[in-house]
């Protein structure tokens, strides 16, 4: 790994270290609610449940999560082919979908996640 993505991976873990804390906090939640999420998911390989913070756009029930440096991140790949469970902590509450990753031409990588009712 090189030095610029070694620097990027830990830059990357840090922020979700003070993110994670703010957006399970009702107090201060409110303030990005709506923008990032808290997403839940169980490695395919390990077994293990991670939560990460993320950006997100809803529209209905689908929630879009574009990838940002998708080459420095793993966590997307748990939900190539047919997709995975994945539970949210978005605006509104608690939610879990089906979540399924998908990378364009141009190497920009996008999960969609359709809401469960």
């Amino acid at each position: 790994m090189s030095l610029m993505a070694t620097t990027l991976t830990k830059v990357n873990a840090g922020v979700n270290k003070l993110m994670k804390p703010w957006l399970e906090s009702p107090r201060y939640s409110r303030f990005i609610n709506g923008q990032m999420a808290l997403i839940s998911y169980t490695g395919r390989r390990s077994g293990k449940t991670f939560t990460t913070p993320v950006a997100y756009k809803r529209n209905g029930d689908e929630v879009t999560i574009v990838v940002a440096t998708p080459n420095h991140k793993t966590w997307w790949r748990n939900f190539q082919g047919d997709g995975g469970l994945m539970h949210l902590k978005i605006k509104g509450g608690e939610r879990a979908g089906h979540a399924t990753a998908s990378k364009d031409a141009r190497g920009r990588v996008s999960v969609k996640v359709q809401l469960a009712n």
